[in-house]
């Protein structure tokens, strides 16, 4: 079977679109998931909305420290989004080639997102894993990738793999809604537009837009799974003292789905399965937006240059033979 180029183009635009929107947003995504990881005790809580997150990096003069952790999350990031777009772009085209559809369906289309949301979340757990350690490690005590994911067994590293699994219902809810949401948008403007015009495609704003409801959609149903998530990853105290050597122990027994589910009962009821949603969404929303929006941008442009690549090595290769 040949390159299937088509599918490379969509993974390497998804790819960079991700690295540009993780950049842009990661202060935000790196007080959201300090925001998420704490669980409230006693009825006392360090942070009592997102604000005090942003204040305590300014305040202690660590305002560089929510980039901590930012390469590991751009590496995560790239090699998740390219994994992905990839997997989905080429599981569409086998099934349309194998069933001789022209179209697919919602059903189908969220089976083939889950599946290749499988792939990725399973490759690049280790990375998002240390990632999220170093964003709730205290602020300028970060610790570098190769650290983070050797202090711990090999087990560690997989730590919440169970719910990224269980999680990969999100971006195939989103891209499933955005997809289809984008051919009804298509086929509108096709019925207006002239047959000898130039290819329909969907405008920025357009693009932005779609991206923001279909996340939003995919955020609230799959929420509460998110934040247990963050709880199971987050860094645990660093401090020496026995006092908090006990506290340690205790984060690590609680460190499953059920330990994380009791203590978030127990200490902030059913709401606090939905503690820093508004932050999530905004976050979340405004990176995946913009991630599709850049990915419809630049789709079109590389795939001119994976043509224009194979083209040139087509020739070279025809000059090759000739001598």
């Amino acid at each position: 079977m040949g390159v299937d180029l088509e599918s490379i183009s969509e993974a390497t635009s998804g790819a960079i679109g991700s690295l540009l929107s993780t950049t842009i947003f990661y202060p935000l995504d790196t007080c959201k998931t300090k925001y998420q990881a704490e669980v409230q005790a006693h009825g006392q809580r360090k942070y009592r909305n997102l604000s005090d997150v942003l204040w305590e990096a300014v305040s202690t003069g660590q305002v560089l420290s929510l980039y901590q952790g930012l390469g590991t999350k751009n590496l995560q990031s790239f090699i998740a989004q390219f994994v992905y777009f990839y997997g989905y772009s080429y599981f569409k085209r086998l099934y349309l080639q194998n069933s001789g559809s022209k179209s697919i369906g919602t059903k189908v289309n969220l089976i083939l997102a889950a599946g290749a949301g499988a792939c990725t979340a399973i490759v690049t757990q280790p990375l998002d894993t240390a990632s999220s350690r170093m964003q709730t490690s205290a602020f300028g005590k970060s610790k570098g990738l190769w650290k983070t994911l050797t202090e711990g067994t090999l087990s560690d590293a997989f730590d919440g793999l169970g719910i990224s699994l269980l999680l990969t219902s999100n971006p195939a809810i989103q891209y499933t809604v955005f997809d289809q949401l984008k051919q009804r948008l298509l086929k509108q403007k096709l019925k207006k537009a002239d047959h000898d015009s130039s290819p329909v495609v969907l405008s920025a704003f357009t693009a932005f837009l779609l991206g923001a409801i279909s996340k939003s959609i995919a955020t609230f149903l799959t929420y509460p799974a998110i934040r247990c998530k963050v709880m199971i990853q987050a860094a645990d105290p660093e401090d020496d003292d026995d006092d908090d050597k006990t506290k340690r122990a205790q984060s690590k027994s609680r460190k499953t789905v059920p330990g994380v589910v009791s203590a978030i009962w127990r200490r902030e009821g059913i709401l606090g399965f939905f503690k820093g949603l508004d932050a999530q969404i905004t976050k979340t929303v405004l990176s995946s937006a913009l991630l599709l929006m850049i990915k419809e941008k630049i789709t079109a442009t590389t795939w001119v240059l994976i043509l224009a690549i194979r083209r040139s090595l087509l020739l070279r290769n025809g000059r090759l033979k000739n001598v």
